[in-house]
């Protein structure tokens, strides 16, 4: 089968295309093929090391000195079940699934293999391949963060980078809460963000959100110019500041900044629950979410799509089509 691999940390050019074996799946794994998968700013973050402060040397320690360990990027992917494992009850041969990997990665392959019970649910049939590829990393980290922030109906919430991945699952899945959303975005994308639910869009060009003397009860910051200093004063009394994107002094001093405010500080990597891709999926099946794709690219042109991702512009998510792969006739169902 054909992957891209990272075999070392850099530009776009350092993925290159291989072929390797096609994987065979264990007792309790299914085989997907894949049809979509995504280029999302945390593999583009990885592949360059181009992290927030303060992460490059903690990265490395855990992806990897000097390459990465999985050279196989991409956390999020769409396909079909070619084959499974003898004790495998819960999918068949021919289900249309989605998957969200996240930080175990391999999904910029043709095939991959997962274990049946992991982080892998049925698609909705109401998706494209393209758009169920693109439903788990921005909603996921979304549905964490408004857990950990306990958002409740009626709240006022400013989400800060609201035309990206993660922007605008905050908007739908707000929206879908009941609270009332002001979206932070460019004005090319303000008609996006308004038709995902935004009751107000800021033009980030033109003003600068935290100088309008507005208050919110929580604040998601998904691109990193909401820091605490800049975002305290516009946090109503028992409000809360989601750092999806923060440095790992933003991060260490969250507890603190609690403390001494009296308000909520939020940070940290979001965590990866199978919960979460079933709720996204019953979002999605009720037409409640809708994942915005920006472009698609052929998998032969995985390198043309990082460098756009690189550009920092993209609205939504940046969609990965898979050209028809061999027939996996040498990795037939053990049963």
């Amino acid at each position: 089968m054909k992957a891209f691999l990272c075999r070392r940390y850099g530009p776009p050019e350092v993925l290159q295309l291989a072929e390797i074996p096609t994987p065979t799946p264990a007792a309790n794994e299914i085989l997907i093929r894949l049809r979509a998968t995504t280029v999302n700013s945390g593999d583009v973050r990885l592949r360059s090391m181009d992290l927030p402060p303060g992460f490059g040397l903690l990265a490395r320690l855990i992806f990897g000195l000097r390459r990465p360990r999985q050279p196989i990027l991409g956390t999020e992917l769409a396909g079909d079940v070619v084959a499974a494992g003898t004790d495998v009850s819960s999918f068949a041969v021919g289900d249309r699934v989605f998957a969200f990997p996240g930080e175990a990665m391999g999904c910029h392959t043709e095939y991959v293999c997962l274990p049946a019970d992991g982080p892998v649910v049925a698609m909705p049939a109401n998706l494209s391949y393209e758009q169920a590829a693109a439903l788990s990393f921005g909603g996921s980290t979304v549905l964490d963060f408004f857990r950990r922030a306990r958002l409740a109906r009626g709240e006022r919430l400013l989400v800060v980078g609201a035309s990206g991945t993660v922007g605008t699952a905050a908007v739908q899945i707000a929206r879908h809460l009941g609270v009332h959303v002001t979206g932070v975005c460019s004005g090319a994308n303000a008609e996006l963000v308004r038709s995902l639910g935004a009751e107000r869009v800021i033009d980030h060009t033109r003003e600068d959100f935290t100088r309008l003397g507005d208050s919110y009860d929580v604040i998601l910051d998904a691109i990193g110019t909401a820091s605490f200093p800049r975002a305290r004063p516009l946090l109503a009394p028992g409000g809360r500041l989601l750092l999806v994107f923060a440095g790992l002094g933003g991060m260490l001093l969250a507890p603190w900044h609690s403390f001494i405010s009296g308000l909520g500080v939020v940070a940290g990597p979001a965590e990866e629950r199978i919960a979460y891709l079933h709720e996204l999926a019953a979002l999605a099946a009720a037409g409640t979410v809708v994942p915005v794709i920006d472009r698609a690219w052929p998998f032969a042109e995985l390198v043309a799509a990082h460098r756009y991702v690189d550009l920092g512009h993209k609205r939504g998510s940046v969609v990965i089509r898979m050209e028809a792969a061999p027939d996996p006739s040498a990795v037939d169902s053990p049963g």
